[in-house]
Order: C-alpha cells, then sequence, then structure tokens
C-alpha cells in the first residue's frame, strides 16, 4: 500500500540530512528539492490524478520556474528522493522513481521521441544518478545502481548492483567487482522487439537477401 503524500515528505526531509553533509540546523527548509516535490506530492500531482492537467501542469512549471527542477505531474516518485542542487534536472511524464534515490543536478529521465503510452526511464530502489546523466527511453534502471555523471544510456536497461559510466553508458562494476574491460549494457525488451519488428520489415523489403 502506498504511503500518503506527507509521509513521503518526511521521508523526503530525512532523505536531505542524510545524503548531504552541508545540511545543518533548519536550512532543509531552504532546500530546492524539497520546495519541487512538496508542490508535487501535493498539488500536481493529485490535480493530475483527478484529470485536472492544466492547473497539474501550472503548478508544476511554477516549481519549475522558482526551482530549476522540472517534475512531470504524472511522475511517481517514491519516498526519500534527493535531488542534490536541483538545476536542469528533467522527470519525464511517464518516469517511475523507487525509494531512497540520488539524483543530482541536470539529469534527464526523458523520452526518445518515438514511443507512446510508457517512454520514461523506470527508476529501481537506491539508485544514484550522476551530474548531467541522460537516461532516455522507457528503459528499466535495476535497485542499488550506480551512474556516473555525464553518462548517456539510451534503449538499455542497467541491472541492478551495477556502476555505470561512458557515453555510451557500459557497465565498469558488478556488486563492487570491477568488470574488465567494462560490458555493454542489454537492450531493453522493448528495444528488441523493434529490432525483430526492423529486421522483418527488412526482409520483407529485399527477400534476396533473407534465408
Amino acid at each position: 500500500m502506498k504511503k500518503p503524500s506527507r509521509f513521503r515528505i518526511i521521508e523526503d526531509l530525512r532523505a536531505i540530512k542524510r545524503n548531504d553533509p552541508a545540511s545543518r540546523g533548519m536550512d532543509f527548509l531552504l532546500y530546492p528539492c524539497l520546495h519541487a516535490l512538496c508542490v508535487h506530492r501535493l498539488i500536481a500531482r493529485p490535480l493530475y490524478c483527478m484529470h485536472m492537467y492544466f492547473l497539474a501542469r501550472m503548478f508544476s512549471q511554477f516549481a519549475r520556474f522558482l526551482t530549476g527542477i522540472e517534475i512531470h505531474p504524472g511522475a511517481q516518485i517514491g519516498g526519500g528522493l534527493f535531488i542534490d542542487h536541483g538545476m536542469g534536472v528533467v522527470i519525464g511524464e511517464t518516469s517511475e522513481i523507487g525509494i531512497n534515490c540520488v539524483l543530482f543536478h541536470g539529469v534527464t529521465l526523458g523520452g526518445t521521441g518515438k514511443h507512446r503510452g510508457k517512454r520514461h526511464p523506470m527508476v529501481g530502489d537506491d539508485v544514484l544518478i550522476g551530474t548531467n546523466a541522460t537516461l532516455l527511453g522507457p528503459i528499466q534502471i535495476g535497485s542499488r545502481s550506480r551512474i556516473g555523471a555525464e553518462t548517456v544510456v539510451i534503449n538499455r536497461d542497467i541491472p541492478p548492483d551495477c556502476t555505470v559510466v561512458g557515453t555510451p553508458g557500459k557497465i565498469v562494476k558488478r556488486s563492487n567487482r570491477r568488470v574488465d574491460p567494462p560490458e555493454s549494457l542489454p537492450y531493453s525488451a522493448y528495444r528488441e522487439l523493434e529490432i525483430e519488428d526492423e529486421e522483418r520489415q527488412f526482409q520483407s523489403a529485399h527477400p534476396a537477401h533473407s534465408g
């Protein structure tokens, strides 16, 4: 059973204290991630669920103007999210984020522009995503994974307990054991279906190359 939004906000407050040693006293009230999440959890997301899309977007854009953090009202976010600094973070409509995750500034959870319906990443629990990392498409980000700064992942899944770095992203650690040479990420299930469909279309258009 999902916790009410007010309890998830309490977990967000704890996440600030847990993840940022610079947080002292009452200054957690000044964090832009807290402001953006409060608007999302208490106003924008409830309005979105009531199909009041214009008002939902209006409040999310107001939070974006104030904080530099853009969270679409449709995004589903678990408790304990910490967005460090926050400027330039983009979380798309069908994104899903588990509990106790950390995002640094400039992170994009976006779409490729080719999909309808589910088109943004699904992030597991206890995931850390570094500065300016770009994750595109309806991909799966496994729990306890760590994604390095400037990493780009498109149409590929990240297994649990992995560290991924680079452009394109590659696995450099599995459960704290170094992977040498770095290992390519597996295609997402939807991308494998797209490749199969592309191959069928090619064979239909070029029968001489089939078989």
